[in-house]
């Protein structure tokens, strides 16, 4: 039978993930066919996924090419309309594909959807990456209804709804087969982090919509391949932050807002030295020159964005730190 969706599953030396967590994906995803696309693993991954999933197709990558380019490579030849890519410590529920496939059915301009992201550990609230839809402010932080910095929010039923957001979380990201491949699908100099944010703004710069669905419910470990608070993590995140403005702010504000988010970069380091943290601090400076040495490289991606309505034009920092609005409701 043709189904609509096509669960893409990127691992590496990721057994125990496997073990744990596909059961639920294969339980809840009869409008599915699974995928497991392995980046070189060198673990007993392709052993376990040939002797207890079957039933799961195996895509093998000839390297670890990271989160952006490995999903290019596995997606290459997935022929579903509705692809999933998903995080290999997410456990999914009952139903979850069903809101998903009504919003793509219904609203062709809908090119991404995201679903509520709880945390697996403590299922009673919302999980750092993604929550329940992301936006970013006017200097690129990124932020989620449900998660603000490190603040997060109890689920209480405050994003049971439908609505359009700025970016979905790549722990659980519903993208149509045909915008994937039409925007060239993630962007693999990010090798990992914030890549979504950055192919979610391209598809708004090409009049594509974005929502998420609080009527689909997954639960995400989080941190399970890299932990949240790493120094690597830190430098990626801010590295591609500033990519993904070069790339797509519209010109008039590229220049200005750059300037400054550089300057909010150092306060954070700056920060971190006071925290006794240097090794975060460093993190920073290396992100920067990375930026730096790259920019030429980018000079060809740089997109033509028409407008700046996307993003949010207040400063997530100054309201965070300053006027001390820790939550999403209390802040929009």
């Amino acid at each position: 039978m043709n189904k609509k969706f096509a669960v893409a599953i990127l691992n590496w030396n990721g057994e125990q993930l496997l073990r744990q967590f596909l059961p639920s994906v294969l339980q809840y995803s009869d409008k599915a066919n699974i995928y497991v696309i392995d980046n070189a693993s060198t673990d007993q991954s392709i052993k376990v996924l040939e002797q207890e999933f079957p039933s799961v197709s195996i895509i093998k990558n000839t390297q670890n090419y990271g989160f952006a380019q490995g999903y290019n490579e596995g997606l290459k030849d997935i022929k579903e309309p509705y692809l999933v890519l998903l995080n290999s410590d997410i456990e999914v529920t009952e139903n979850w594909l069903d809101s998903i496939e009504t919003i793509f059915d219904t609203q062709p301009r809908v090119a991404i959807v995201q679903p509520k992201i709880l945390d697996y550990k403590r299922k009673t609230h919302f999980e750092y990456a993604g929550a329940a839809g992301g936006f970013i402010d006017s200097y690129g932080f990124p932020f989620c209804r449900g998660r603000i910095f490190d603040t997060i929010e109890e689920d209480k039923g405050q994003y049971d709804d439908i609505s359009d957001i700025f970016w979905a979380s790549g722990a659980c990201f519903f993208i149509r087969n045909e915008v994937y491949k039409e925007l060239g699908g993630l962007d693999e100099d990010y090798f990992a982090h914030q890549e979504e944010i950055d192919l979610c703004w391209r598809a708004r710069n090409h009049s594509y919509k974005i929502k998420y669905t609080g009527f689909s419910t997954v639960y995400h470990v989080g941190g399970a391949t890299l932990k949240y608070q790493s120094p690597k993590k830190t430098y990626l995140n801010f590295r591609n932050s500033l990519l993904t403005l070069y790339k797509n702010l519209p010109q008039n504000k590229k220049f200005s807002t750059i300037f400054l988010r550089l300057c909010l970069d150092g306060i954070a380091g700056v920060r971190y030295m006071l925290m006794l943290q240097p090794k975060y601090c460093f993190a920073i400076i290396r992100s920067h020159f990375a930026f730096y040495k790259r920019i030429s490289a980018f000079r060809k991606k740089v997109e033509k964005t028409p407008i700046d309505k996307y993003y949010k034009t207040k400063s997530i920092v100054k309201l965070y730190y300053i006027q001390k609005q820790k939550t999403y409701i209390r802040v929009f």
